[in-house]
């Protein structure tokens, strides 16, 4: 077996492609360890329900699903909401105060976040509102009027 002696420019050159991979390596290992931190998931209903820790108090959780039609109640005196969230296989009650996002209706995806107490209901510290991805921008004038 032959062997090639390396001289000064081809090892200038693997150093340089050494160090270059090395930074690649190092800022693909960053980028994914910032993306692994910032990911947020919700879960189901369903899968709430049938995970064992979710029975203990002070779960923290997000649940995502439907707002079940004629379940939204709204405090008398303050700004709480009470509305059950439905995957249309189990639902689980939600309590909120504060107010609720303007794209929040009845028969619509939501997102809430908070704790389960004891009775197993979610006691939302942040209610975010999903919408369809079918975005209609509001017309000015006759939309059919050629300028």
């Amino acid at each position: 077996m032959k062997k090639f002696p390396l001289n000064s420019y081809h090892k200038r050159r693997l150093y340089c492609l050494l160090l270059f991979a090395l930074g690649i390596s190092l800022a693909a290992s960053l980028i994914f360890y910032a993306l692994r931190q910032n990911m947020n998931v919700f879960v189901t209903p369903s899968q709430l329900i049938a995970m064992p820790q979710a029975s203990s108090d002070n779960y923290r959780a997000r649940l995502g699903g439907m707002v079940k039609p004629n379940s939204v109640a709204r405090d008398q005196t303050g700004l709480g909401v009470t509305f059950i969230v439905t995957d249309f296989t189990h639902e689980i009650k939600v309590r909120y105060v504060g107010i609720l996002p303007d794209l929040f209706r009845e028969g619509k995806g939501v997102i809430a976040e908070g704790r389960m107490n004891a009775q197993q209901e979610l006691m939302a510290t942040q209610v975010l509102a999903k919408h369809d991805e079918n975005y209609m921008p509001t017309f000015r004038g006759n939309p059919s009027k050629k300028t």
